[in-house]
Protein backbone atom coordinates (compact mmCIF):
# COMPACT_ATOMS: atom_id res chain seq x y z
CA UNK A 1 0.00 0.00 0.00
CA UNK A 2 1.52 3.34 -1.06
CA UNK A 3 1.46 6.55 0.95
CA UNK A 4 0.98 8.64 -2.21
CA UNK A 5 -2.07 10.82 -2.38
CA UNK A 6 -1.63 12.08 -5.99
CA UNK A 7 -0.19 11.16 -9.38
CA UNK A 8 3.61 11.41 -9.58
CA UNK A 9 5.23 13.80 -12.04
CA UNK A 10 7.05 10.92 -13.76
CA UNK A 11 3.77 9.11 -14.42
CA UNK A 12 2.02 12.30 -15.50
CA UNK A 13 4.81 13.04 -17.98
CA UNK A 14 3.75 10.01 -20.04
CA UNK A 15 0.61 11.92 -21.04
CA UNK A 16 2.40 15.19 -21.77
CA UNK A 17 4.33 16.52 -24.75
CA UNK A 18 7.72 18.29 -24.60
CA UNK A 19 8.93 21.61 -25.96
CA UNK A 20 11.95 20.98 -28.18
CA UNK A 21 14.75 22.96 -29.77
CA UNK A 22 16.04 22.38 -33.24
CA UNK A 23 19.34 20.42 -33.19
CA UNK A 24 22.18 22.51 -31.78
CA UNK A 25 25.79 22.44 -33.02
CA UNK A 26 28.79 23.67 -31.06
CA UNK A 27 30.89 24.00 -34.23
CA UNK A 28 28.80 26.87 -35.63
CA UNK A 29 30.70 30.19 -35.50
CA UNK A 30 29.72 33.71 -36.63
CA UNK A 31 31.83 33.24 -39.80
CA UNK A 32 32.63 36.94 -39.97
CA UNK A 33 34.85 36.53 -43.03
CA UNK A 34 32.00 35.15 -45.14
CA UNK A 35 29.73 37.93 -43.92
CA UNK A 36 32.23 40.75 -44.39
CA UNK A 37 33.50 39.82 -47.87
CA UNK A 38 31.63 41.31 -50.83
CA UNK A 39 30.69 38.46 -53.17
CA UNK A 40 31.03 38.54 -56.94
CA UNK A 41 28.64 36.33 -58.94
CA UNK A 42 30.77 34.52 -61.52
CA UNK A 43 28.83 33.62 -64.66
CA UNK A 44 31.36 31.32 -66.34
CA UNK A 45 32.96 29.49 -63.44
CA UNK A 46 36.28 31.30 -63.99
CA UNK A 47 37.29 34.73 -62.63
CA UNK A 48 40.27 36.40 -64.34
CA UNK A 49 42.19 39.22 -62.61
CA UNK A 50 43.79 41.50 -65.19
CA UNK A 51 46.63 43.69 -63.92
CA UNK A 52 49.32 46.01 -65.17
CA UNK A 53 52.58 44.31 -66.01
CA UNK A 54 54.78 43.91 -62.93
CA UNK A 55 58.46 43.13 -62.59
CA UNK A 56 58.84 39.49 -61.61
CA UNK A 57 58.77 38.74 -57.89
CA UNK A 58 58.60 35.54 -55.84
CA UNK A 59 57.65 35.16 -52.19
CA UNK A 60 60.78 36.90 -50.81
CA UNK A 61 61.73 33.82 -48.79
CA UNK A 62 64.61 31.37 -49.11
CA UNK A 63 63.55 28.17 -47.42
CA UNK A 64 65.89 26.07 -45.29
CA UNK A 65 65.72 22.52 -43.99
CA UNK A 66 67.53 20.32 -41.49
CA UNK A 67 69.73 17.56 -42.88
CA UNK A 68 71.39 15.33 -40.30
CA UNK A 69 71.49 18.08 -37.68
CA UNK A 70 72.78 20.67 -40.15
CA UNK A 71 70.71 23.54 -41.52
CA UNK A 72 70.83 23.82 -45.30
CA UNK A 73 69.34 26.08 -47.97
CA UNK A 74 66.77 24.61 -50.36
CA UNK A 75 68.55 25.03 -53.74
CA UNK A 76 65.40 25.74 -55.77
CA UNK A 77 64.46 28.63 -53.49
CA UNK A 78 67.60 30.51 -54.51
CA UNK A 79 65.55 31.53 -57.54
CA UNK A 80 64.17 34.23 -55.24
CA UNK A 81 67.38 36.04 -56.25
CA UNK A 82 66.30 37.81 -59.47
CA UNK A 83 69.41 36.99 -61.51
CA UNK A 84 69.27 33.31 -60.53
CA UNK A 85 65.72 32.68 -61.79
CA UNK A 86 66.92 30.93 -64.94
CA UNK A 87 70.01 29.32 -63.40
CA UNK A 88 70.69 25.62 -63.87
CA UNK A 89 69.76 23.30 -60.99
CA UNK A 90 73.36 22.17 -60.65
CA UNK A 91 74.54 25.75 -60.18
CA UNK A 92 71.88 26.37 -57.54
CA UNK A 93 72.91 23.21 -55.69
CA UNK A 94 76.52 24.38 -55.76
CA UNK A 95 75.51 27.75 -54.31
CA UNK A 96 73.33 26.12 -51.65
CA UNK A 97 76.24 23.93 -50.54
CA UNK A 98 78.44 27.02 -50.13
CA UNK A 99 76.26 28.45 -47.34
CA UNK A 100 77.69 28.15 -43.84
CA UNK A 101 75.67 27.97 -40.63
CA UNK A 102 76.01 30.81 -38.09
CA UNK A 103 74.36 30.81 -34.66
CA UNK A 104 73.61 34.15 -32.99
CA UNK A 105 72.35 35.44 -29.65
CA UNK A 106 69.78 38.08 -28.78
CA UNK A 107 71.30 41.54 -28.99
CA UNK A 108 74.14 40.51 -31.30
CA UNK A 109 74.98 42.80 -34.23
CA UNK A 110 74.84 40.65 -37.35
CA UNK A 111 75.89 43.35 -39.82
CA UNK A 112 77.10 46.89 -39.25
CA UNK A 113 75.88 49.98 -41.07
CA UNK A 114 78.29 51.46 -43.60
CA UNK A 115 80.61 48.45 -43.77
CA UNK A 116 81.30 46.56 -47.00
CA UNK A 117 78.66 43.85 -47.28
CA UNK A 118 80.47 40.74 -48.44
CA UNK A 119 78.04 38.10 -47.11
CA UNK A 120 74.41 37.34 -47.89
CA UNK A 121 72.45 36.34 -44.76
CA UNK A 122 69.45 34.03 -44.76
CA UNK A 123 67.61 33.74 -41.44
CA UNK A 124 66.69 30.14 -40.76
CA UNK A 125 65.33 30.68 -37.26
CA UNK A 126 64.90 33.77 -35.11
CA UNK A 127 64.06 37.45 -35.50
CA UNK A 128 66.24 40.47 -36.22
CA UNK A 129 65.68 44.16 -36.82
CA UNK A 130 67.07 46.55 -39.40
CA UNK A 131 68.05 49.91 -37.91
CA UNK A 132 69.53 53.03 -39.43
CA UNK A 133 70.93 56.32 -38.16
CA UNK A 134 68.67 59.20 -39.12
CA UNK A 135 69.59 62.58 -40.53
CA UNK A 136 70.26 64.01 -37.09
CA UNK A 137 71.84 60.89 -35.62
CA UNK A 138 68.65 59.45 -34.18
CA UNK A 139 68.09 55.70 -34.18
CA UNK A 140 65.30 54.52 -36.51
CA UNK A 141 63.72 51.08 -36.94
CA UNK A 142 63.27 50.10 -40.59
CA UNK A 143 61.91 46.57 -40.44
CA UNK A 144 61.76 43.37 -38.41
CA UNK A 145 62.73 40.23 -40.34
CA UNK A 146 62.30 36.56 -39.48
CA UNK A 147 62.54 32.98 -40.75
CA UNK A 148 63.35 32.69 -44.45
CA UNK A 149 64.04 36.38 -45.09
CA UNK A 150 67.46 37.50 -46.29
CA UNK A 151 69.60 40.66 -46.31
CA UNK A 152 70.95 42.60 -48.08
CA UNK A 153 70.74 41.31 -51.62
CA UNK A 154 71.38 44.62 -53.36
CA UNK A 155 74.45 45.54 -51.30
CA UNK A 156 75.81 42.00 -51.60
CA UNK A 157 75.29 41.93 -55.36
CA UNK A 158 76.91 45.34 -55.89
CA UNK A 159 79.60 44.89 -53.18
CA UNK A 160 78.58 48.22 -51.67
CA UNK A 161 78.23 49.32 -48.06
CA UNK A 162 75.24 48.09 -46.10
CA UNK A 163 72.77 51.01 -45.72
CA UNK A 164 71.60 49.84 -42.27
CA UNK A 165 72.68 47.64 -39.37
CA UNK A 166 71.04 44.38 -38.37
CA UNK A 167 70.60 43.42 -34.71
CA UNK A 168 69.26 40.08 -33.47
CA UNK A 169 66.11 40.28 -31.34
CA UNK A 170 66.13 36.60 -30.39
CA UNK A 171 68.64 33.75 -30.44
CA UNK A 172 68.64 32.00 -33.79
CA UNK A 173 70.45 30.45 -36.72
CA UNK A 174 71.40 32.01 -40.06
CA UNK A 175 73.04 30.74 -43.23
CA UNK A 176 75.67 32.92 -44.92
CA UNK A 177 77.46 32.87 -48.27
CA UNK A 178 80.50 34.94 -49.29
CA UNK A 179 80.46 37.28 -52.28
CA UNK A 180 83.51 35.47 -53.64
CA UNK A 181 81.36 32.40 -54.30
CA UNK A 182 79.07 34.43 -56.59
CA UNK A 183 82.09 35.96 -58.34
CA UNK A 184 83.53 32.52 -59.04
CA UNK A 185 80.17 31.30 -60.31
CA UNK A 186 79.86 34.26 -62.69
CA UNK A 187 83.34 33.54 -64.07
CA UNK A 188 82.28 29.99 -64.95
CA UNK A 189 78.68 30.63 -66.00
CA UNK A 190 78.30 33.44 -68.57
CA UNK A 191 74.48 33.30 -68.36
CA UNK A 192 74.61 34.13 -64.64
CA UNK A 193 77.07 36.95 -65.33
CA UNK A 194 74.73 38.39 -67.97
CA UNK A 195 71.73 38.15 -65.66
CA UNK A 196 73.67 39.81 -62.83
CA UNK A 197 74.83 42.64 -65.11
CA UNK A 198 71.24 43.20 -66.27
CA UNK A 199 70.08 43.31 -62.64
CA UNK A 200 72.78 45.82 -61.69
CA UNK A 201 72.04 48.02 -64.70
CA UNK A 202 68.24 47.87 -64.44
CA UNK A 203 67.84 49.47 -61.04
CA UNK A 204 64.13 48.59 -60.74
CA UNK A 205 62.65 46.90 -57.70
CA UNK A 206 61.04 43.49 -58.26
CA UNK A 207 57.30 43.62 -57.68
CA UNK A 208 56.86 47.20 -58.92
CA UNK A 209 54.59 48.02 -61.84
CA UNK A 210 56.05 48.92 -65.21
CA UNK A 211 55.93 52.77 -65.27
CA UNK A 212 53.74 54.93 -67.48
CA UNK A 213 55.72 57.82 -69.06
CA UNK A 214 54.07 61.17 -68.30
CA UNK A 215 54.96 64.84 -68.27
CA UNK A 216 53.67 67.45 -65.82
CA UNK A 217 54.37 71.07 -64.90
CA UNK A 218 55.97 71.91 -68.23
CA UNK A 219 55.79 75.22 -70.12
CA UNK A 220 55.58 76.04 -73.77
CA UNK A 221 55.23 73.32 -76.37
CA UNK A 222 57.72 70.54 -75.53
CA UNK A 223 57.50 67.15 -77.18
CA UNK A 224 55.16 65.10 -75.00
CA UNK A 225 56.16 61.56 -74.03
CA UNK A 226 54.28 58.75 -75.74
CA UNK A 227 53.28 55.77 -73.67
CA UNK A 228 50.90 52.86 -73.23
CA UNK A 229 49.86 50.75 -70.28
CA UNK A 230 51.13 47.20 -70.56
CA UNK A 231 49.20 44.25 -69.16
CA UNK A 232 50.31 40.94 -67.73
CA UNK A 233 50.68 38.28 -70.43
CA UNK A 234 49.25 35.52 -68.24
CA UNK A 235 46.77 37.04 -65.77
CA UNK A 236 45.75 34.82 -62.89
CA UNK A 237 42.49 32.95 -63.21
CA UNK A 238 40.46 31.70 -60.25
CA UNK A 239 38.35 28.58 -60.80
CA UNK A 240 35.50 27.66 -58.52
CA UNK A 241 36.57 25.28 -55.77
CA UNK A 242 34.11 23.42 -53.59
CA UNK A 243 33.24 21.77 -50.30
CA UNK A 244 31.06 18.70 -50.78
CA UNK A 245 29.39 15.80 -48.98
CA UNK A 246 26.51 13.35 -49.36
CA UNK A 247 23.73 13.66 -46.77
CA UNK A 248 21.84 10.39 -46.18
CA UNK A 249 18.35 10.27 -44.55
CA UNK A 250 16.41 7.01 -44.15
CA UNK A 251 12.89 7.20 -45.57
CA UNK A 252 11.55 5.56 -42.42
CA UNK A 253 12.90 8.47 -40.38
CA UNK A 254 11.59 11.16 -42.75
CA UNK A 255 8.17 9.43 -43.00
CA UNK A 256 7.46 8.60 -39.36
CA UNK A 257 9.45 11.10 -37.29
CA UNK A 258 8.99 14.30 -39.23
CA UNK A 259 7.00 16.37 -36.76
CA UNK A 260 7.11 18.84 -35.22
CA UNK A 261 10.63 19.21 -36.69
CA UNK A 262 11.29 18.29 -40.31
CA UNK A 263 14.10 15.72 -40.10
CA UNK A 264 15.43 16.31 -43.60
CA UNK A 265 15.43 20.07 -43.10
CA UNK A 266 17.20 19.74 -39.74
CA UNK A 267 19.84 17.42 -41.20
CA UNK A 268 20.36 19.71 -44.19
CA UNK A 269 20.64 22.81 -42.00
CA UNK A 270 23.45 21.33 -39.89
CA UNK A 271 25.22 20.06 -43.02
CA UNK A 272 25.04 23.53 -44.60
CA UNK A 273 26.64 25.01 -41.48
CA UNK A 274 29.44 22.43 -41.66
CA UNK A 275 30.04 23.23 -45.34
CA UNK A 276 30.17 26.96 -44.64
CA UNK A 277 32.63 26.41 -41.78
CA UNK A 278 34.87 24.41 -44.12
CA UNK A 279 34.48 27.12 -46.76
CA UNK A 280 35.77 29.83 -44.42
CA UNK A 281 38.70 27.64 -43.35
CA UNK A 282 39.64 26.99 -46.99
CA UNK A 283 39.43 30.69 -47.92
CA UNK A 284 42.00 31.41 -45.22
CA UNK A 285 44.35 28.43 -45.30
CA UNK A 286 44.20 26.64 -48.66
CA UNK A 287 47.79 26.41 -50.03
CA UNK A 288 46.77 27.70 -53.48
CA UNK A 289 44.08 30.35 -53.04
CA UNK A 290 43.97 30.84 -49.24
CA UNK A 291 44.40 34.45 -48.20
CA UNK A 292 47.32 33.70 -45.86
CA UNK A 293 49.19 32.15 -48.81
CA UNK A 294 48.48 35.08 -51.16
CA UNK A 295 50.05 37.94 -49.22
CA UNK A 296 52.70 39.73 -51.30
CA UNK A 297 56.26 39.80 -49.89
CA UNK A 298 56.22 43.52 -49.15
CA UNK A 299 52.95 43.15 -47.26
CA UNK A 300 54.34 40.86 -44.55
CA UNK A 301 55.10 42.42 -41.18
CA UNK A 302 56.91 40.81 -38.25
CA UNK A 303 55.97 41.54 -34.64
CA UNK A 304 58.55 43.63 -32.81
CA UNK A 305 58.41 41.78 -29.48
CA UNK A 306 56.22 38.75 -30.21
CA UNK A 307 52.99 39.95 -28.62
CA UNK A 308 50.67 41.96 -30.92
CA UNK A 309 51.07 45.60 -29.92
CA UNK A 310 49.38 48.80 -31.13
CA UNK A 311 52.63 49.58 -32.97
CA UNK A 312 52.38 46.31 -34.90
CA UNK A 313 48.80 46.97 -36.00
CA UNK A 314 49.76 50.53 -36.94
CA UNK A 315 52.51 49.06 -39.14
CA UNK A 316 49.90 46.83 -40.80
CA UNK A 317 47.78 49.89 -41.48
CA UNK A 318 50.70 51.50 -43.31
CA UNK A 319 50.62 48.54 -45.73
CA UNK A 320 46.84 48.62 -46.33
CA UNK A 321 46.26 52.33 -45.88
CA UNK A 322 43.81 52.77 -48.76
CA UNK A 323 40.37 52.10 -47.27
CA UNK A 324 41.21 49.26 -44.83
CA UNK A 325 38.07 47.24 -44.07
CA UNK A 326 38.88 44.92 -41.15
CA UNK A 327 41.49 42.88 -39.32
CA UNK A 328 40.92 39.13 -39.04
CA UNK A 329 42.55 37.23 -36.18
CA UNK A 330 42.16 34.26 -33.86
CA UNK A 331 40.23 35.13 -30.66
CA UNK A 332 43.37 34.44 -28.62
CA UNK A 333 45.33 36.94 -30.73
CA UNK A 334 42.64 39.58 -30.22
CA UNK A 335 42.74 38.91 -26.47
CA UNK A 336 46.55 39.26 -26.53
CA UNK A 337 46.23 42.57 -28.38
CA UNK A 338 43.72 43.76 -25.79
CA UNK A 339 46.18 42.95 -22.99
CA UNK A 340 48.93 44.93 -24.70
CA UNK A 341 46.58 47.90 -25.13
CA UNK A 342 45.57 47.72 -21.47
CA UNK A 343 49.22 47.60 -20.40
CA UNK A 344 49.85 50.78 -22.37
CA UNK A 345 46.73 52.48 -21.11
CA UNK A 346 45.13 52.76 -24.56
CA UNK A 347 42.17 50.34 -24.46
CA UNK A 348 40.68 49.81 -27.93
CA UNK A 349 37.24 51.19 -28.72
CA UNK A 350 34.32 48.77 -28.79
CA UNK A 351 31.95 49.04 -31.74
CA UNK A 352 28.87 47.03 -32.71
CA UNK A 353 29.30 45.26 -36.05
CA UNK A 354 27.40 42.26 -37.41
CA UNK A 355 25.22 42.36 -34.30
CA UNK A 356 28.14 41.86 -31.88
CA UNK A 357 30.42 44.13 -29.83
CA UNK A 358 33.86 43.99 -31.46
CA UNK A 359 37.21 45.56 -30.65
CA UNK A 360 38.43 48.18 -33.12
CA UNK A 361 41.80 49.81 -33.70
CA UNK A 362 42.01 53.18 -35.44
CA UNK A 363 38.35 52.65 -36.33
CA UNK A 364 39.01 49.31 -38.08
CA UNK A 365 37.21 46.33 -36.48
CA UNK A 366 39.04 43.18 -35.40
CA UNK A 367 36.96 40.21 -36.55
CA UNK A 368 37.59 36.94 -34.67
CA UNK A 369 37.84 33.60 -36.45
CA UNK A 370 38.88 30.26 -35.01
CA UNK A 371 39.98 29.21 -38.52
CA UNK A 372 43.15 31.33 -38.27
CA UNK A 373 45.89 28.77 -37.81
CA UNK A 374 48.50 28.39 -35.09
CA UNK A 375 52.05 27.20 -35.75
CA UNK A 376 53.51 25.02 -33.03
CA UNK A 377 50.27 24.53 -31.08
CA UNK A 378 47.48 26.86 -29.99
CA UNK A 379 48.73 27.04 -26.41
CA UNK A 380 52.24 28.45 -26.87
CA UNK A 381 52.47 28.69 -30.66
CA UNK A 382 52.38 31.69 -32.96
CA UNK A 383 49.56 32.90 -35.16
CA UNK A 384 48.94 35.64 -37.72
CA UNK A 385 46.68 38.68 -38.12
CA UNK A 386 45.27 39.69 -41.51
CA UNK A 387 44.28 43.18 -42.60
CA UNK A 388 42.42 43.65 -45.85
CA UNK A 389 40.67 46.06 -48.13
CA UNK A 390 37.57 44.57 -49.75
CA UNK A 391 35.43 45.24 -52.80
CA UNK A 392 35.87 45.11 -56.56
CA UNK A 393 35.51 48.89 -56.98
CA UNK A 394 38.18 49.41 -54.27
CA UNK A 395 40.58 46.91 -55.92
CA UNK A 396 40.44 44.82 -52.79
CA UNK A 397 39.66 41.25 -51.79
CA UNK A 398 36.43 39.71 -53.09
CA UNK A 399 34.67 36.43 -52.57
CA UNK A 400 33.68 34.43 -55.64
CA UNK A 401 30.61 32.25 -56.14
CA UNK A 402 28.65 30.98 -59.14
CA UNK A 403 25.83 33.23 -60.30
CA UNK A 404 23.39 30.32 -60.31
CA UNK A 405 23.51 26.56 -59.73
CA UNK A 406 20.77 23.98 -60.04
CA UNK A 407 18.89 23.02 -56.83
CA UNK A 408 20.36 26.04 -55.04
CA UNK A 409 19.32 26.42 -51.37
CA UNK A 410 21.71 29.30 -50.60
CA UNK A 411 23.87 31.45 -52.88
CA UNK A 412 26.49 29.13 -54.32
CA UNK A 413 25.24 26.10 -52.35
CA UNK A 414 23.19 23.31 -53.92
CA UNK A 415 21.29 20.37 -52.43
CA UNK A 416 20.56 17.77 -55.11
CA UNK A 417 18.36 14.71 -54.54
CA UNK A 418 20.24 11.62 -55.70
CA UNK A 419 17.35 9.20 -55.19
CA UNK A 420 16.55 6.30 -52.86
CA UNK A 421 18.78 3.23 -52.71
CA UNK A 422 17.82 -0.39 -52.10
CA UNK A 423 17.94 0.10 -48.34
CA UNK A 424 15.38 2.90 -48.36
CA UNK A 425 17.97 5.63 -47.77
CA UNK A 426 17.57 8.95 -49.59
CA UNK A 427 20.86 10.63 -50.56
CA UNK A 428 21.36 14.35 -51.12
CA UNK A 429 24.50 15.78 -52.75
CA UNK A 430 25.45 18.93 -50.80
CA UNK A 431 27.90 21.21 -52.63
CA UNK A 432 29.21 24.70 -51.84
CA UNK A 433 31.11 26.45 -54.67
CA UNK A 434 33.41 29.34 -53.78
CA UNK A 435 36.80 31.04 -54.06
CA UNK A 436 38.41 34.38 -53.19
CA UNK A 437 40.58 36.75 -55.22
CA UNK A 438 43.06 39.46 -54.24
CA UNK A 439 42.67 42.04 -57.00
CA UNK A 440 45.73 44.16 -56.14
CA UNK A 441 48.63 43.08 -53.90
CA UNK A 442 48.34 46.00 -51.46
CA UNK A 443 44.78 44.98 -50.54
CA UNK A 444 46.10 42.36 -48.12
CA UNK A 445 48.75 42.40 -45.38
CA UNK A 446 49.65 40.03 -42.58
CA UNK A 447 51.30 40.34 -39.17
CA UNK A 448 53.36 37.20 -38.64
CA UNK A 449 54.84 35.41 -35.61
CA UNK A 450 52.15 36.73 -33.24
CA UNK A 451 52.61 35.25 -29.76
CA UNK A 452 49.53 34.99 -27.54
CA UNK A 453 51.01 33.73 -24.26
CA UNK A 454 52.18 37.07 -22.80
CA UNK A 455 50.33 38.15 -19.64
CA UNK A 456 50.94 41.13 -17.38
CA UNK A 457 50.49 41.89 -13.71
CA UNK A 458 48.48 45.12 -13.45
CA UNK A 459 48.57 45.34 -9.66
Amino acid sequence: MSDRTSLTPDAARQLATTTKTTPQMRGITPRYLLRALPWVDVESGVFRVNRRRTYVLGDDRISTHHDGGTTRVVPGDLREVPYLREADDALLTELADAFTEVAFDAGQILAAEGEAHDRLWVLSQGRAEKRVSGRYGEDALLEVIADGQFFDLDAWSRTTALPYRVKALTPGVALCIDRAVLTGLCDRAPEVRAALDAYLADGVLPGTEVPVDLSAGHHGEPELPATYVDYEDTPREYHMTLAQTVLRVHTRVSDLYNGPIDQTRAQANLTVHALRERQEAALLNHPEFGLFHNVAPGQRVQTRTGAPTPDDLDELLTRVWKQPAFFLAHPRAIAAFGRECTRRGVPPVIDNSFGSPLLTWRGVPLLPSDKVRFSGGAGVGTTEILLMRVGEAEQGVVGLRPAKVEDEVEPGLAMRNMGVDGKGVTSYLMTAYFNAAVLVEDALAVLQNVEVSHYHDYS
